[in-house]
């Protein structure tokens, strides 16, 4: 990147969140069985996010549905586990799994990039998807429990039937709906990953141009950050979340 200036962050001189703008949860997957006997989260699919498991606890497996077909991964602990943008995955709890989640673009994959492998019926537009999807932030714990496990149980419904389909075209249809559903908000996350990866990226640029120049100014900028989890248990897609705000951007 030296020499050369990033779109839009031509100003960003440093980068204080995490690590490439990475954000991390720690997650425990749901316990609670599916129509199919499988205990576990809601298949879901991101579509301009990487995402990576670091299995910490626990035993079981995450079954994933690309174009290339149908796998099932085992996890337990030590596993690192990354798949890129388009790859449905259903984690699978068989021994108390608990995961370290680490997401691309400022945690992006919880902060909207995500659709849920619901029945088609479902995805035909955002009103219908919401109604199937929210949760209510002020009902009840009993409520939202019951909200997360119906959702999850659509997904799984509609899972089952790509994965079972008899040709790509089911896949490919999901494909087309889950990027119609998510249009409105492309602008909004176009900014998010501005301030987060292409910020860090060019923050390293500029760092990079200086140190050739034998400039090392930007080393008396040094930072500690340190962060506990903003939220504790909040109902996530495939389990039990706790979450940290550290999307801080530049300086």
């Amino acid at each position: 990147m030296s020499g050369q200036e990033v779109p839009g962050a031509a100003a960003v001189q440093g980068f204080d969140g995490l690590p490439g703008a990475v954000a991390v949860s720690h997650l425990r997957v749901y316990d609670w069985p599916a129509a199919d006997g499988v205990c576990g989260g809601t298949p879901h699919m991101h579509l301009t996010c990487s995402e990576a498991y670091v299995v910490t606890g626990g035993r079981g497996a995450v079954q994933t549905l690309t174009t290339s077909g149908y796998e099932v991964t085992p996890l337990a602990p030590g596993a690192v586990v990354w798949f890129t943008p388009g790859t449905i995955h259903r984690l699978v709890n068989e021994d108390d799994l608990r995961i370290t989640v680490l997401m691309q673009n400022n945690g992006l994959p919880e902060a909207g990039d995500a659709v849920l492998t619901l029945p088609p019926r479902y995805l035909t537009d955002a009103e219908t998807y919401a109604a199937a999807t929210a949760i209510p932030a002020d009902a009840p714990e009993e409520e939202r429990e019951r909200v997360a496990r119906a959702r999850r149980d659509l997904a799984v419904e509609g899972y089952r039937a790509l994965r079972d389909a008899d040709g790509p075209e089911p896949l490919a249809e999901f494909h087309r709906a889950a990027a119609a559903l998510v249009r409105p908000w492309l602008a909004e996350w176009r900014e998010r990953w501005q301030r987060g990866a292409e910020a860090a990226a060019a923050a390293t640029g500029h760092q990079l141009d200086r140190l050739e120049r034998g400039d090392a100014t930007h080393l008396s900028d040094a930072v500690v950050r340190t962060e506990q989890p903003s939220a504790y248990g909040r109902f996530g897609m495939c389990g039990r979340l706790d979450v940290y705000d550290v999307h801080k951007g530049t300086h």
